[in-house]
């Protein structure tokens, strides 16, 4: 998948909430991957200190897994570049009078259903609908902030470990997060971290659960994580780890009681729970709940981890009745890139243009309800994430950065039947480099978005 990240601290004055910033910093990009950068720069009242920098790696998007699932890896990079970020314009706080997570305003009525409860709780009332991995330089020039139209949720990825390159190095005492939560508030919108740790040392290598020096770092940065987004003060969604928990359940042959993971000394505040899969589910809400309670949390569940009875048997045993959603993929990049067959980026087989019309395989009607059959057995709501961007073509396959898919035209096009199968909300972003993104799509992200907040639906 592709990682973009960059370094900057965004001031929120104190008292008042005043929607401008002030930041410098730098970014490392690659089609492939995230890369490095060192950052430096400006003060943040949410950050409590001044980012002195640190060298960010992430690493080159790998093949991937069956099915609709897709795989992701952190394993290179190269250092990158920056520049000097700018001074956004102030944005008054009446702008976020349906957003608690931006100017701590009163919810709007909200339905009695799981995803509306769940919505709630960031002052929605309504499907959400976001995008992500779209950094830039300048925060305030991420896509999610230029696309030009309102959005709910803004994701990004926190690939790595500390000591080893990873996001907590990016920014002095790790205030990357805030770097992140404090552009999202500016633009009223609510922040969402992807969690990436595990694949520090490849995607699907799990041998670093055995390691103290390993996780060790990996508790660390974890606990870091909360305490950032408790200094941000308002709510902030939680991905954890896409690919992980399908690894390590297919590793484990699905009894997650199996498989060690080092915990005791290394996690004091999870002590008590079992060295294992189950303990390593359960620590991290324990953290969550500790040091970020305003934090929505949530695992992601791959379909290529196995049926909808195990994968629900699997997470229930690793602790999902404690967490507030989980997070699903439909496919992480354009159907056409893996059609056109020439592309590294794209190499799975399969068939992974969806059938509109509901009447052959594969089709949205098969993949919402196996997704019911997930949200119902775990009970809760799905947020789904990086939905490609691609447009709808009779022809299959396409080029570089215009490949076909159908997905957004579908989604917004049947919001309700996203909504009967479970549906929070659906974030949007490229997986892999050479993609369709919403500045070569035509316009039709940015079209479909804007009427859908034109009348949004809200949530049962």
């Amino acid at each position: 998948m592709r990682f973009l990240h960059g370094g900057a601290l965004v001031a929120i004055l104190a008292g008042v909430f005043s929607c401008s910033s002030d930041s410098d910093g730098k970014r490392a990009q690659d089609d492939g991957g995230a890369t490095g950068g060192a950052s430096s720069g400006g003060t943040s009242s949410s950050s409590g200190g001044t980012s002195t920098g640190g060298t960010a790696t992430g690493g080159k998007g790998a093949g991937a897994a069956p099915a609709s699932g897709g795989n992701s890896s952190a394993t290179g990079g190269a250092p990158g570049s920056g520049g000097k970020a700018s001074t956004p314009p102030v944005t008054p706080c009446s702008v976020c009078a349906d957003s608690i997570s931006a100017c701590s305003m009163t919810p709007p009525s909200a339905g009695t259903g799981r995803a509306a409860q769940i919505a709630a709780k960031l002052g929605k009332d309504h499907f959400l609908i976001g995008m992500g991995n779209d950094l830039d330089n300048d925060h305030s020039k991420d896509g999610a902030y230029t696309l030009g139209t309102r959005l709910d949720l803004h994701y990004a990825y926190m690939v790595g470990l500390p000591g080893r390159g990873g996001w907590p190095d990016w920014n002095a005492n790790g205030t990357f997060v805030n770097i992140l939560s404090d552009s999202a508030a500016q633009h009223c919108v609510t922040p969402m971290y992807t969690v990436y740790s595990m694949a520090a040392e490849g995607d699907g290598n799990l041998a670093g659960l055995a390691s103290d020096a390993y996780m060790g770092a990996y508790w660390n940065a974890a606990k870091l994580l909360f305490e950032r987004i408790a200094a941000f003060g308002k709510p902030a969604v939680v991905h954890l780890e896409p690919d992980f928990f399908a690894y390590a359940q297919i590793q484990s042959n699905g009894q997650p009681e199996s498989r060690a993971v080092k915990i005791r000394g290394l996690a004091p505040d999870c002590d008590a729970h079992p060295e294992n899969l189950v303990g390593m589910g359960r620590c991290w809400m324990t953290l969550a709940r500790k040091y970020a309670p305003k934090a929505l949390v949530g695992f992601h569940v791959s379909q290529w981890g196995g049926t909808p009875p195990d994968l629900v048997r699997f997470f229930n045993a690793i602790g999902a009745a404690d967490t507030d959603l989980i997070f699903m993929d439909m496919l992480d990049r354009d159907a056409g890139c893996f059609e056109a067959g020439n592309d590294p980026n794209c190499t799975r087989q399969g068939e992974f243009y969806w059938d509109e019309t509901n009447q052959k395989s594969p089709n949205f009607h098969e993949y919402l309800a196996y997704a019911k059959q997930i949200s119902d057995g775990l009970s809760k709501p799905i947020l789904w994430w990086q939905v490609p961007f691609g447009v709808p073509s009779s022809t299959p396959g396409g080029t570089p950065g215009h490949y076909r898919d159908n997905r957004v035209k579908y989604i917004f096009s049947h919001i309700d039947e996203f909504i009967a199968a479970g549906g929070l909300g659906v974030t949007f972003g490229v997986g892999a480099g050479n993609q369709t993104d919403w500045k070569t799509d035509g316009g039709q992200f940015k079209n479909a978005v804007s009427a859908y907040f034109q009348s949004s639906v809200r949530l049962p």
